[in-house]
């Protein structure tokens, strides 16, 4: 599963005026995307029902960059990533 995808498709999904693909992985994607609350809600459900994972509220705050949200759907799917 090539995870940084899957979540990059979700935000165009949810933003489809987002180029999600020119995205610093490594940048806070809701202020990068200008993404509201509603919008990153939308994100997370369309990486669940792609994925299966689901985000607890309280990681949240963990998700913040595509890097890091790869990681932490990555890892509850058992996934392995040398470098994301």
């Amino acid at each position: 599963m090539d995870t940084l995808a899957t979540i990059r498709a979700a935000i165009e999904r949810v933003a489809p005026d987002v180029d999600a693909s020119a995205l610093d992985p490594d940048v806070d994607f809701r202020e990068e995307a200008d993404l509201d609350s509603i919008d990153f809600l939308g994100v997370l459900n369309a990486v669940r029902d792609s994925t299966g994972i689901e985000v607890a509220e309280a990681d949240y705050g963990t998700v913040a960059t595509l890097r890091r949200f790869a990681e932490y759907v990555d890892a509850f799917a058992g996934i392995s990533r040398p470098d994301a």
